[in-house]
């Protein structure tokens, strides 16, 4: 009796059948079963049929016992349809909660499978079910998931959420729609074109905010579909627009930056020790040939423009792209266009652990082994032939020569006006207080991204408007074109710097878009069910 309770409570899904013989072969344990059915209904026409046509063998395999496998040699019948109209001659006896048609396993190791293929999708889950002694392949794992059926959206969301991701990047894309309310997924588009979502939107009515980015293709769609929804613009897309702004402005002034010099503190952000240093400037002679390569092309853009020329025509006669040609008619000086000049590159790891190399080395240490040791300990994470390679110079008869030191780049300015002033150590304020002494620009630059991040912060949206006109009153002409694109944008934005949503869930759920449309290169439906709809 006690065995009967133990098998009747470790699998329960064989009260149904009679078990005749259990043995191990190999590392496998195998379960003998039969079954004592005596009529079963036809699962075509349901008509019940007591007449028996044979007698098979399946195999099937289960969840793991003690770490061992199992496999369950389950002997069924095979019975005659009655009803002479069905379609079925004959029809397999099934067994509930252990067998499906055409199942090579039992239910509850199929529910285990699509679990971890839900949760790790394919190589992960593949890895994870053979620890767990249920040994499949990666392909087996991605076709339980595309055998999950598509839940319904029950009720549309209040609140959504709206971004596209590549499906083939740069030639296909797809939208996904978010509740951000329960940070779901609701549905995914076959592309990102402002009449695909008005449709969607036309058929969820309901909706009553949306959290969108600054694409106008989203905002037209939107528009069209649900014309008294809240649309919401992501705040990070309107501070990185704010970066944008303030790197051309200091790029505009960077001859300021002469008088500052990166020390290590500087270079590495916290300390010579915790971070890679900033980049060396390129060459002075590349520069000079970027440099005047992009006045020249400046000037012959504007030239042909005051002609009357289109921007198809004067890229056929300069040999440019229509984009480039754009962007230079855009720009009303040149320098408006040397923001990247270079100065943004990272440097060799090596170079935030100069002055400590330097000094080991003085001390009488040139063992690179060594000292690469001693580098792990305060954090590199380069490889030793690069210590090697950054020493080998210093083995000769002369002593190495101090690091010069730099000015500091336009890259490194602009993070000073847009972090935190709480996050500015001391020898960044004062370089930062050189600056905007010696620039009146920079000042005011300085104080309108104090005022806006406040504003953001605290969710006054309603100070936008005041805002934007003090900034139109400076001397600031980035900022002025970074308040142009606010105001073709105005209700989100406003709406975005006072509400308390924003696009952060939607992102999440791209990367496990991207992810998994890698992973399994399924269809957006497939694919919907398979980055986070509830499996019923």
């Amino acid at each position: 009796m006690l065995i009967k309770e133990l098998v009747a409570v470790l699998f329960p899904h064989l009260a149904g059948v009679r078990v005749d013989e259990v043995f191990r072969s190999g590392a496998t344990v195998r379960i003998r079963a039969r079954t004592d059915t005596v009529e079963a209904a036809c699962p075509a026409c349901d008509t019940l049929s007591q007449r028996v046509h044979s007698r098979y063998e399946r195999r099937l395999s289960d969840t793991a016992v003690a770490g061992q496998e199992v496999l369950i040699h389950l002997r069924v019948h095979r019975f005659f349809c009655r009803n002479s109209t069905c379609a079925k001659a004959t029809f397999a006896e099934q067994i509930p909660g252990l067998t499906v048609r055409y199942g090579r396993r039992s239910v509850r190791a199929a529910r285990a499978l699509q679990a971890i293929a839900l949760a790790l999708g394919g190589r992960a889950g593949a890895r994870l079910a053979g620890q767990l002694a249920a040994s499949v392949s990666r392909m087996t794992l991605i076709r339980l998931i595309r055998a999950l059926p598509d839940p319904a959206l029950q009720v549309g969301p209040r609140v959504l959420g709206v971004d596209d991701f590549a499906l083939r990047r740069g030639h296909s894309y797809g939208t996904i729609l978010i509740d951000i309310s329960t940070s779901t997924v609701v549905d995914v588009l076959a592309d990102r074109t402002a009449d695909t979502l008005a449709a969607w939107l036309r058929v969820h009515p309901g909706v009553e905010i949306v959290c969108r980015d600054r694409a106008g293709a989203y905002a037209d769609g939107i528009a069209r579909g649900a014309p008294h929804a809240t649309q919401v613009a992501d705040r990070w897309h309107i501070w990185r627009n704010l970066g944008e702004a303030v790197e051309r402005t200091v790029t505009r002034h960077r001859h300021h930056l002469q008088a500052l010099i990166a020390t290590p503190s500087t270079r590495a952000g916290t300390s010579p020790l915790a971070a890679s240093a900033a980049s060396p400037c390129l060459p002075a002679g590349r520069q000079d040939r970027i440099a005047m390569r992009t006045r020249e092309r400046h000037a012959a853009v504007h030239a042909l423009l005051e002609q009357g020329q289109g921007l198809r025509e004067i890229g056929r006669l300069l040999s440019l792209g229509r984009n480039t040609v754009r962007r230079f008619a855009r720009a009303a000086h040149p320098e408006d266009l040397l923001v990247h000049d270079g100065t943004g590159r990272r440097p060799k790891n090596l170079e935030a652990y100069d002055s400590y190399l330097r000094t080991r080395w003085a001390e009488g240490c040139t063992n690179a082994e060594l000292l690469y040791r001693e580098l792990q300990a305060r954090g590199y994470r380069g490889s030793g032939t690069t210590v090697r390679q950054y020493v080998r110079p210093w083995r000769a008869a002369t002593p190495p020569a101090a690091m010069p030191l730099r000015p500091v780049t336009v890259r490194q300015t602009t993070g000073w006006f847009l972090r935190n002033p709480a996050n500015l150590d001391l020898d960044e304020h004062r370089q930062l207080q050189t600056l905007t002494t010696a620039c009146p620009q920079l000042a005011a630059l300085r104080l309108r991204v104090r005022e806006f991040a406040e504003m953001m912060m605290h969710r006054h949206g309603r100070n936008l408007e005041t805002w934007m006109n003090t900034v139109l009153g400076d001397d600031l002409p980035e900022l002025h074109s970074f308040v142009t694109g606010l105001r073709r944008d105005q209700d989100a934005v406003t709406a975005g710097l006072t509400l308390p949503y924003s696009s952060g869930p939607v992102e999440g759920h791209v990367n496990r878009t991207i992810m998994w449309n890698l992973i399994c290169q399924a269809g957006p439906c497939g694919l919907a069910v398979a980055i986070g709809w509830p499996v019923p």
